[in-house]
């Protein structure tokens, strides 16, 4: 989720207009900030995770990137009311870190292959045997720990806000946790590192805890990795997303997966587009 961050920022700084193309696309299903959504928690390896499960139907499993959570990631851009509205039974987690969820600072709490066991965990406390998974950057990340440790688990995969750059060396992690860490974000002078320090900081997140995070997403993923994949994959990025790097390039890697391009969305501005959503439900009605 990181990768090719060295040097310049991706982006220009966010404007009145940004704000209104990230909320306008989702607005029609947005539930109101603050409506009441029902967490529950379960202990993964002693760490307690929360989560929501909402709707009837075919599991879905959602994985939040970085500095984000399921409020931020799947239920103010809509994602959630979407879902069980077409009929899928909803199952998202703050990931440990983020949200309601435990916040180790320990670096050693964290990492993708761990964080992809806490989303086992959840499956098995669920007592679900397979589901679609869809994860946005970090939680992409996640899905793909999970689908290589425990296949079987993973009925399809949903690749969102991480394309090509899954692949390469994640860079860009010490100069992020350097922001988070920093007594304010006056303080941060790198562009990229300023924009997820003040991104945390809009979500109310835990800065220590994401410092060990990040500093803790370094395992790679390799194209030998990728390419073993055997469920169907769809991979979304936006067309302007150099954090995510191009789906077309990551979906090249893995036999048989569908890309997907958001024209004029970045990183940030991709997560509650429509195309996005229109994307992954006709991928998921088409899906083996």
């Amino acid at each position: 989720m990181m990768s090719g961050l060295k040097g310049g920022s991706p982006y220009r700084a966010a404007s009145a207009r940004d704000e209104l193309d990230t909320v306008e696309p989702y607005r029609e299903s947005r539930p109101a900030r603050g409506a009441q959504q029902d967490m529950h928690t379960f202990s993964a390896d002693g760490v307690r995770i929360a989560f929501i499960d909402q709707g009837a139907g075919e599991p879905v499993l959602l994985i939040h990137g970085f500095a984000s959570s399921v409020r931020d990631n799947w239920i103010d851009p809509g994602w959630v009311a979407l879902l069980t509205a077409a009929g899928f039974r909803v199952v998202a987690f703050d990931t440990r870190g983020h949200g309601e969820s435990d916040k180790p600072h320990d670096q050693a709490a964290y990492g993708a292959p761990l964080m992809a066991e806490d989303a086992r965990r959840l499956l098995d406390h669920l007592g679900i045997p397979r589901a679609d998974v869809m994860g946005y950057s970090m939680g992409a990340r996640i899905t793909a720990f999970l689908a290589l440790a425990h296949p079987e688990r993973v009925r399809s995969a949903v690749f969102a806000g991480l394309g090509g750059n899954m692949v390469r060396p994640m860079a860009g992690t010490g100069p992020i946790a350097h922001a988070l860490e920093a007594a304010s974000i006056d303080d941060v002078t790198n562009a990229t590192a300023r924009t997820f320090r003040a991104f945390a900081e809009k979500t109310g997140s835990d800065l220590e805890a994401l410092a060990a995070c990040i500093r803790a997403s370094r395992a790679p993923i390799t194209r030998e990795m990728i390419a073993s994949l055997a469920c169907p994959v769809l991979v979304v990025t936006g067309s302007e997303d150099v954090i995510g790097g191009s789906a077309e390039e990551l979906a090249a890697l893995i036999p048989g997966a569908e890309a997907l391009s958001v024209p004029r969305r970045d990183h940030m501005r991709t997560v509650g587009d429509r195309v996005y959503k229109d994307g992954v439900l006709a991928f998921l009605r088409r899906r083996a």
